[in-house]
């Protein structure tokens, strides 16, 4: 999906139990079982994926390129390719997307907004001539 030949490796996981104070950044996959209290942002040119559990709770911004949430986040999040909200999902906050999945179940107590209409055309038509 989205010209990717494979999804990210998860090379980080914030296990159950764990609990961080402070920013994180990270490059290709990154899995949080714990709870964070500050920013996430993936970092880099490459594609990203953060997944965030359904045992997770993150209260800070969240940023990657391919964004799984089944716990709960309490600030914006930005997913720059797809945003999959599953079933337990609970966002407290704006989201930005590209594309966004969401299924029965996951509540979203904010805005939300498309990337693609910032600067882009939400709609393109095609012509007749050309």
């Amino acid at each position: 999906m989205f010209g990717w030949k494979k999804t990210p490796l998860i090379h980080t996981l914030i296990g159950e139990g764990t609990v961080i104070a402070g920013e994180i950044r990270f490059a290709d996959g990154l899995r949080i079982d714990g709870e964070v209290n500050g920013n996430i942002t993936a970092t880099g040119e490459g594609r990203s994926m953060l997944v965030i559990s359904d045992k997770a709770k993150v209260t800070g911004k969240v940023r990657a390129g391919h964004v799984i949430i089944n716990g709960e986040v309490n600030g914006p999040v930005e997913a720059d390719d797809l945003l999959e909200l599953q079933p337990k999902a609970r966002i407290v906050g704006d989201v930005r997307y590209e594309a966004l999945e969401m299924h029965q179940g996951a509540t979203i107590h904010g805005e939300l907004h498309p990337l693609k209409s910032e600067g882009k055309p939400a709609l393109k038509l095609a012509s007749k001539n050309g």
